[in-house]
Formats: C-alpha cells, structure tokens, sequence
C-alpha cells in the first residue's frame, strides 16, 4: 500500500512539473511576416565580379592562392600527382595512416615473403604543391630477428629511400602526363 502511495505521489509531481514548465512557455508565434517577403522583392545574386568579401579579392587562401601553384592539388593539401604516386608506389605494403592535408603517409610494417626475418616500415613527405623533385622525402625502417627471435632496429642502405623517392616521382610524372592528354583529347 506504502508503494502504491509513493509511486502516485511520484506520479503526480511528475505531471505537476510537466505542466507548470509548460505555462512557461508561450504558444503564439510571431505572424507577421516582413513587407519584403510579402512582395517577393529580393536582391539580386551578385555575379563573380561584383561579389564581395570580408577576406579580400581571391578569398581566404587555406590552400595556397594562385592558380599556377595550385595545379595538380585537386583539393588536398600537398600535390594530387605525388599524393598518387605515392599511394600506387606502396600499395603493396598496409598503410597504417594517410594525411592528405598534411602529405604525411605511414605504411604499417610489411615482411616480403622472400626475404625471412626482415620487415620495413616506410614514412613519405609530400613537401610541396608542386610536381618537384624535391617535393618529397621518403624515411625507410627496417627490422630483423635478432637470435632472440625479437625484432631490432637494422641499417637500411642510403639508397633504398633514394630509390622510392624516384620510383614516386616517375609515377608522379606518368600520373600528369596522363591527366595532360586526357584533357587535350576533350
């Protein structure tokens, strides 16, 4: 009987509550329409030219700003050819992360099947807008079982990360030479 009584108390308050917040709030809106609206008179769009900006002709550039650094950018951060290049260059290896605004891609670490108790891990730099040769930079890790059967930090030979910068910038080359053509044909 005692939980009957608290559990209608409880139920009432509630409902008591609810109400109270209700009357609080009013229930007429506001009908009046501005005289604009009602004659459907608006400003025109501005055009291109006639547009302004609280940030300057040309906008606030987050990417860059003029038009012949930003070919081949393609609305990431670092240039679209490299970025490419890049991702096809390694995609035999897991990447683990891709930044493509910041042109930073880390491969997970990647064992040959060929080559037992070693694996590599590589890091690519995308530097710049443009299709340079030192637009990117590439870090290689490697690590081989020592007779622990634990994996060690090795030497990696200077020109492995030499040979996969080039590697990236042929494909970043075939990649624009391409996309060139393609438009040429249109």
């Amino acid at each position: 009987m005692f939980e009957f009584r608290h559990r209608a108390r409880s139920l009432i308050c509630i409902v008591g509550t609810a109400l109270l917040l209700s009357a609080c709030g009013g229930l007429q809106g506001d009908e009046s329409y501005p005289e604009r609206q009602r004659q459907n008179r608006y400003d025109p769009v501005p055009s291109g030219d006639e547009r302004e900006s609280i940030f300057g002709p040309g906008g606030i550039g987050i990417f860059g700003g003029d038009e012949e650094t930003a070919k081949g950018s393609g609305g990431i951060g670092v240039n679209s050819f490299l970025w490419r290049a890049t991702l096809d260059t390694l995609a035999f290896m897991p990447l683990a992360s891709a930044d493509p605004f910041g042109g930073v891609i880390i491969t997970d670490w990647y064992r040959d099947p060929d080559a037992e108790g070693e694996r590599f891990k590589i890091t690519v730099y995308i530097l710049d807008r443009r299709l340079r040769a030192d637009g990117v930079k590439v870090a290689v890790f490697r690590q081989a079982r020592d007779e622990n059967g634990d994996w060690a930090d090795a030497r990696v030979a200077p020109a492995t990360a030499l040979q996969i910068e080039n590697a990236i910038l042929v494909r970043a080359r075939q990649l624009r030479i391409n996309t060139i053509e393609a438009a040429e044909q249109r």
